[in-house]
């Protein structure tokens, strides 16, 4: 993948996090797509220098070689979002990772979206500051 309109949609997909990335999987818009397994690898800045993020590339680009033929998903996009611990991982971890991630995502059982961590129900925030309501003044007693 090399669009970013398609690693911004695969963002909408199923999401199955690991200690040392993120895996998005979603179907491909085209419906002849087939037995197609695409697949992107994201690496941000927050990761490192770019020979950490190039490093991590490398990485990830080999494990997707290796496994995504046999192991993924046909006619889907598959994304992998590198995270800190991503480039002090074993290896044969990240693979071990990956091929769980996989099966979680061909079974469907995705990790809750982004922001969905519960609590007030998303609008503004609310950060205990403000003067909130005022009380009725009291009336004069004659």
């Amino acid at each position: 993948m090399t669009k970013r309109s398609d690693f911004l949609a695969a963002n909408k997909g199923l999401r199955v996090a690991r200690a040392g990335f993120v895996l998005l999987v979603l179907p491909h818009a085209a419906p002849d797509a087939g037995d197609i397994r695409r697949f992107g690898i994201t690496v941000t800045k927050k990761i490192g220098n770019a020979v950490v993020r190039n490093r991590m590339k490398r990485r990830f680009r080999a494990l997707v070689r290796e496994i995504l033929p046999e192991h993924g998903l046909a006619g889907h996009d598959h994304v992998l979002i590198g995270r800190e611990g991503g480039v002090e991982r074993d290896f044969a971890l990240l693979r071990k990772e990956l091929l769980v991630a996989l099966d979680r995502a061909r079974a469907g059982k995705g990790d809750p979206p982004r922001g969905a961590k519960g609590g007030r129900g998303g609008g503004k925030p609310h950060h205990g500051r403000g003067k909130g309501p005022r009380p009725a003044p009291e009336s004069p007693q004659t």
